[in-house]
């Protein structure tokens, strides 16, 4: 069986230093708010470029945080609407909902499948305040448009970078990077994510300094000193010792990322089958391949033909967001491009630890199909 991901296979490269930060959790008894929380937040605002990082309890949070922030700070108001792409994962959509905004599903560019900024434009009204690009799948949005759109309609621009740790985009005269191209971007370290946690876990970064000490009280309760709230906030902090696993894990993060991009130019060159669809990559030194995702006519059949010859796969995402039930109240709207992306795709093995003739298996396979 060729896995989709190997977790244990992922982590289990750092064992030893696991139990060592663990014991030295264990003996130390810091467990909330910790100094590994402090410090990893110094050490992946540095890394992704932005001034300020606040861990919290996951990725969703994270971003609803950042926009309940922009609440409180009076640049965002309830009602307000927050463009999103149609096509992402549901919790995008949800963050807007849960700060009592408004989200405004786009279509996505077909081929990128991220926002594009002539389709984001045609969707700005006078209640638009604010702009969601996803880096769906590892690979940064229109970012340069995006952020030349934002600012001519004085809109805030937020990343969910919650794929896309480490990605960048090389410009003629500066490098885009995930986590310091907006006002304000949302990470998740759920396991599955090039940078996973051994639970759940989640991080802002940001370079706006009233944003970012807003965002430490709204994670704690409303709270700089214990027992004293000046806030209506939430509990929602990084674990201490998610982010010891996490400060290990970081510096290998380029080097796995590398990976992932060997792993998937071999797709890219070697799978020739004219029954498949291949992404379209603007940028293939700048993106970290959450998820190698292709296209097919009859995925079902493509499913039954991996599942016979034992390679496991993922749908990112089967059902679109306006589909779900939790969203009927968007179940009108006209999204075809959306709609037909979630008919057609379906996600390839691809890891940092995936052995290159599991690799090979799977190009064989598929070009069998």
């Amino acid at each position: 069986m060729i896995k989709f991901l190997d977790l244990h296979k992922i982590n289990d490269r750092f064992r030893d230093e696991f139990h060592h930060v663990l014991n030295q959790s264990l003996n130390a008894s810091n467990y909330i708010l910790g100094e590994n929380v402090s410090k990893f937040e110094a050490e992946f605002a540095e890394y992704c470029g932005a001034e300020f990082c606040v861990g919290t309890a996951n990725g969703l949070d994270a971003l609803t945080l950042i926009l309940n922030g922009y609440i409180s700070l009076g640049k965002l108001k309830k009602g307000d609407k927050v463009i999103v792409p149609a096509n992402t994962f549901i919790a995008t959509i949800l963050s807007v909902i849960h700060a009592g905004l408004e989200p405004v599903l786009v279509e996505p560019d077909p081929e990128t499948y991220n926002l594009k900024a002539s389709e984001v434009e045609n969707h700005i009204d006078k209640n638009v305040r604010a702009i969601i690009m996803v880096h769906l799948y590892g690979q940064l949005a229109d970012a340069k448009n995006l952020i030349e759109l934002s600012k001519t309609h004085n809109l805030i621009l937020l990343e969910d970078a919650a794929q896309a740790h480490g990605a960048v985009k090389n410009l003629n005269t500066q490098i885009l990077k995930a986590g310091s191209i907006g006002d304000a971007a949302a990470f998740s370290f759920y396991p599955s994510k090039n940078l996973g946690a051994l639970g759940d876990g989640g991080a802002v970064t940001t370079s706006d300094k009233d944003l970012y000490d807003h965002l430490k009280l709204l994670r704690n309760y409303g709270s700089r000193e214990k027992y004293k709230n000046e806030v209506v906030g939430v509990n929602s902090r990084l674990d201490d010792i998610q982010a010891a696993f996490l400060r290990i894990k970081l510096p290998l993060l380029d080097q796995d990322n590398k990976m992932r991009r060997a792993i998937a130019k071999m797709y890219l060159n070697q799978i020739v089958n004219p029954k498949l669809q291949l992404p379209k990559i603007n940028n293939g030194e700048g993106h970290v391949f959450y998820a190698f995702v292709i296209e097919v006519n009859n995925r079902e059949k493509l499913i039954k033909h991996l599942e016979l010859n034992k390679i496991e796969w993922l749908i990112h995402y089967p059902i679109p967001p306006h589909k779900q039930l939790a969203l009927k109240e968007f179940s009108h709207l006209n999204l075809p491009i959306t709609e037909e992306i979630h008919k057609r795709i379906i996600s390839l093995p691809i890891s940092p630890v995936m052995p290159i003739d599991e690799v090979k298996g799977v190009i064989k396979v598929l070009n069998t199909f």
